[in-house]
């Protein structure tokens, strides 16, 4: 199958002003767009042409690099676009308790999710996760994830965040703990809540 880049579900500028709608539109029309153009080239011809996503993520480490690292960028920017909204929601249900029961709060979660993505060295990602049915955080470098057989730490992501700079760095220039602060006032919790829900059953 040929992997296709998905259409942003709301405007470029409707997570402004803590996203602004240039970032958000060179970073869906152009780099995502690369990463799945990429990702097609690496896989046209091989036996691989025809799995799924999370298919080619679980067993990552006997593909090329190309793979590994335009398929998880395709992965992972397809969850991005997905737990991004700007309508202010609050984790609620399970995914609430389950917040509560593992972090203490959702202020407590929210920190141990900035301080892994300003820490990871270089490019890459902030998860939050599931995992045996509980809840963990981690980070991966580049454009890797919890999904993928060579992480540390594996699990089924519920949420990611993007702490490359192409993801802030117009409007937050090297100010990564910023951009970390203020996306919190766009996470779509409804979608978090229902990928939870999902790796959880």
């Amino acid at each position: 199958m040929s992997h296709t880049l998905p259409a942003l579900q709301y405007a470029f500028d409707a997570l402004e002003p803590h996203i602004d709608a240039q970032t958000m539109q060179i970073h869906h029309d152009k780099h995502h767009q690369a990463y799945v153009d990429n990702l097609n080239k690496a896989l046209e011809g091989t036996d691989a042409a025809d799995k799924s996503l999370e298919e080619l993520m679980a067993n990552i480490s006997s593909y090329a690099p190309a793979v590994r690292n335009n398929g998880g960028g395709h992965y992972n920017h397809s969850l991005f676009w997905e737990v991004l909204s700007n309508n202010g929601s609050k984790p609620s249900g399970a995914l609430a308790q389950a917040i509560t029961d593992t972090f203490g709060s959702l202020e407590a979660l929210q920190e141990k999710m900035s301080t892994a993505g300003a820490t990871r060295f270089g490019s890459g990602w902030s998860w939050l996760s599931v995992a045996g049915g509980k809840l963990q955080v981690s980070s991966t470098a580049n454009q890797d994830n919890p999904l993928m057989d060579v992480a540390e730490v594996k699990g089924t992501p519920v949420l990611g965040i993007d702490v490359w700079e192409h993801a802030y760095y117009l409007k937050y220039q090297n100010k990564r703990p910023d951009y970390l602060k203020a996306i919190w006032n766009v996470i779509n919790w409804d979608a978090v809540g229902a990928r939870y829900d999902a790796a959880v059953k």
